[in-house]
Protein backbone atom coordinates (compact mmCIF):
# COMPACT_ATOMS: atom_id res chain seq x y z
CA UNK A 1 0.00 0.00 0.00
CA UNK A 2 2.01 3.13 -1.48
CA UNK A 3 -0.55 6.20 -0.55
CA UNK A 4 -3.15 5.28 2.35
CA UNK A 5 -6.81 6.86 1.10
CA UNK A 6 -9.06 8.48 3.47
CA UNK A 7 -10.68 5.32 4.85
CA UNK A 8 -7.51 3.32 5.42
CA UNK A 9 -6.63 6.67 7.25
CA UNK A 10 -9.66 6.72 8.93
CA UNK A 11 -9.27 3.29 10.04
CA UNK A 12 -5.75 3.96 11.39
CA UNK A 13 -6.36 6.77 13.32
CA UNK A 14 -9.54 4.59 15.08
CA UNK A 15 -6.97 2.43 15.76
CA UNK A 16 -4.70 4.44 17.58
CA UNK A 17 -7.70 4.13 20.15
CA UNK A 18 -6.55 0.72 20.53
CA UNK A 19 -7.47 -2.94 19.19
CA UNK A 20 -10.80 -3.12 17.53
CA UNK A 21 -13.09 -5.53 15.22
CA UNK A 22 -14.29 -4.23 12.03
CA UNK A 23 -18.03 -3.83 13.27
CA UNK A 24 -16.04 -1.71 16.40
CA UNK A 25 -14.39 0.35 13.79
CA UNK A 26 -17.39 0.56 11.40
CA UNK A 27 -19.71 2.42 15.04
CA UNK A 28 -16.34 3.81 15.95
CA UNK A 29 -16.66 5.83 12.51
CA UNK A 30 -19.87 6.34 12.35
CA UNK A 31 -20.15 8.06 16.00
CA UNK A 32 -16.62 10.18 15.34
CA UNK A 33 -16.75 11.16 11.90
CA UNK A 34 -20.30 10.61 10.91
CA UNK A 35 -21.56 14.09 10.30
CA UNK A 36 -18.40 14.48 8.04
CA UNK A 37 -17.05 11.76 6.41
CA UNK A 38 -18.98 8.25 5.50
CA UNK A 39 -17.41 4.95 6.46
CA UNK A 40 -19.34 2.18 5.37
CA UNK A 41 -19.04 -1.43 6.78
CA UNK A 42 -18.11 -2.68 3.09
CA UNK A 43 -15.22 0.19 2.66
CA UNK A 44 -13.76 -1.21 6.61
CA UNK A 45 -13.98 -5.07 5.46
CA UNK A 46 -12.31 -4.06 2.13
CA UNK A 47 -9.34 -1.77 3.62
CA UNK A 48 -8.87 -4.02 6.72
CA UNK A 49 -6.85 -7.33 4.66
CA UNK A 50 -5.47 -4.29 2.63
CA UNK A 51 -3.56 -2.81 5.33
CA UNK A 52 -2.88 -6.42 7.25
CA UNK A 53 -0.79 -7.61 3.89
CA UNK A 54 0.92 -3.91 4.09
CA UNK A 55 1.88 -4.42 7.52
CA UNK A 56 -0.08 -1.37 9.00
CA UNK A 57 -2.28 -3.37 11.02
CA UNK A 58 -1.77 -7.15 12.93
CA UNK A 59 -4.99 -9.33 13.70
CA UNK A 60 -5.58 -9.15 17.30
CA UNK A 61 -7.69 -11.37 19.27
CA UNK A 62 -10.31 -13.46 18.10
CA UNK A 63 -13.68 -12.33 19.54
CA UNK A 64 -17.44 -13.83 19.47
CA UNK A 65 -18.86 -15.25 16.20
CA UNK A 66 -15.61 -14.98 14.72
CA UNK A 67 -14.90 -11.43 14.74
CA UNK A 68 -11.49 -10.43 14.23
CA UNK A 69 -9.91 -7.63 16.34
CA UNK A 70 -7.30 -5.57 14.17
CA UNK A 71 -4.77 -3.72 16.14
CA UNK A 72 -2.08 -0.88 14.32
CA UNK A 73 1.54 -1.84 14.03
CA UNK A 74 4.26 0.79 14.00
CA UNK A 75 4.60 0.38 10.76
CA UNK A 76 0.89 1.95 10.71
CA UNK A 77 1.45 4.80 12.73
CA UNK A 78 3.89 5.85 10.67
CA UNK A 79 2.21 5.84 7.51
CA UNK A 80 -1.17 7.56 9.61
CA UNK A 81 1.01 10.22 10.83
CA UNK A 82 2.98 10.73 7.41
CA UNK A 83 -0.92 10.98 5.77
CA UNK A 84 -2.04 13.89 8.55
CA UNK A 85 1.58 16.23 7.18
CA UNK A 86 0.14 15.34 3.27
CA UNK A 87 -2.25 17.90 1.30
CA UNK A 88 -5.79 16.78 1.55
CA UNK A 89 -6.36 18.08 -2.02
CA UNK A 90 -9.88 18.81 -2.56
CA UNK A 91 -13.00 17.84 0.10
CA UNK A 92 -15.85 16.48 -2.19
CA UNK A 93 -19.44 16.16 -1.16
CA UNK A 94 -21.95 13.17 -1.63
CA UNK A 95 -25.08 13.96 -0.38
CA UNK A 96 -28.00 11.64 -1.03
CA UNK A 97 -30.39 14.76 -0.13
CA UNK A 98 -28.65 17.38 -2.33
CA UNK A 99 -28.83 14.78 -5.39
CA UNK A 100 -33.05 14.45 -4.65
CA UNK A 101 -32.71 18.01 -4.31
CA UNK A 102 -31.26 18.66 -7.67
CA UNK A 103 -34.33 17.04 -9.36
CA UNK A 104 -36.79 17.90 -7.29
CA UNK A 105 -38.83 19.29 -9.90
CA UNK A 106 -39.89 16.01 -11.39
CA UNK A 107 -41.49 15.26 -7.89
CA UNK A 108 -45.22 16.38 -7.09
CA UNK A 109 -45.69 19.50 -4.33
CA UNK A 110 -46.67 16.63 -1.71
CA UNK A 111 -43.72 14.72 -3.01
CA UNK A 112 -41.12 17.70 -2.34
CA UNK A 113 -43.08 18.81 0.90
CA UNK A 114 -42.87 15.39 2.33
CA UNK A 115 -38.99 14.88 1.16
CA UNK A 116 -38.20 18.23 2.70
CA UNK A 117 -40.16 18.02 5.77
CA UNK A 118 -38.54 14.44 6.34
CA UNK A 119 -34.85 15.88 5.40
CA UNK A 120 -35.55 19.02 7.95
CA UNK A 121 -36.32 16.71 10.70
CA UNK A 122 -33.26 15.09 10.44
CA UNK A 123 -31.15 17.69 10.47
CA UNK A 124 -32.46 19.15 13.31
CA UNK A 125 -31.94 16.31 14.86
CA UNK A 126 -28.71 16.04 14.09
CA UNK A 127 -28.09 19.53 14.92
CA UNK A 128 -29.19 18.98 18.20
CA UNK A 129 -27.01 16.03 18.69
CA UNK A 130 -23.87 18.22 17.62
CA UNK A 131 -24.24 20.91 19.75
CA UNK A 132 -24.50 18.64 22.79
CA UNK A 133 -21.36 16.70 21.26
CA UNK A 134 -19.93 20.05 21.22
CA UNK A 135 -20.78 20.78 25.04
CA UNK A 136 -19.86 17.52 26.31
CA UNK A 137 -15.97 17.39 24.15
CA UNK A 138 -13.36 17.99 25.86
CA UNK A 139 -10.77 18.09 22.94
CA UNK A 140 -10.75 21.50 21.12
CA UNK A 141 -10.69 19.33 17.49
CA UNK A 142 -13.45 17.17 18.96
CA UNK A 143 -15.22 20.23 19.63
CA UNK A 144 -14.42 22.11 16.54
CA UNK A 145 -16.04 19.49 14.61
CA UNK A 146 -19.34 19.15 16.57
CA UNK A 147 -19.55 22.40 16.33
CA UNK A 148 -19.05 22.34 12.19
CA UNK A 149 -21.56 18.96 12.25
CA UNK A 150 -23.80 21.99 14.14
CA UNK A 151 -23.35 24.48 11.82
CA UNK A 152 -23.54 22.05 8.37
CA UNK A 153 -27.18 20.95 9.71
CA UNK A 154 -28.52 24.64 10.35
CA UNK A 155 -26.74 25.48 7.00
CA UNK A 156 -29.35 22.50 5.17
CA UNK A 157 -32.23 23.60 7.16
CA UNK A 158 -31.79 26.73 5.63
CA UNK A 159 -31.88 25.24 2.62
CA UNK A 160 -34.85 23.40 2.89
CA UNK A 161 -36.91 26.22 4.08
CA UNK A 162 -35.63 28.34 0.67
CA UNK A 163 -36.87 25.59 -1.69
CA UNK A 164 -40.47 26.05 -3.11
CA UNK A 165 -42.86 22.57 -2.30
CA UNK A 166 -45.93 23.89 -5.09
Amino acid sequence: MSELNATAAALLGLLHDGPQTGGELVSAARERFGAFFSVTRSQVYRELPALADAGLVRLGKQGPRSSQQYQVTAAGKKAFKSWLTTEPGPDHLRSPLILRIAHASTLSGKQRAALFASAKETYNAEQEAAKNAAKAADDPYAKAIADFGAARAKAMVKLLDSLPTD
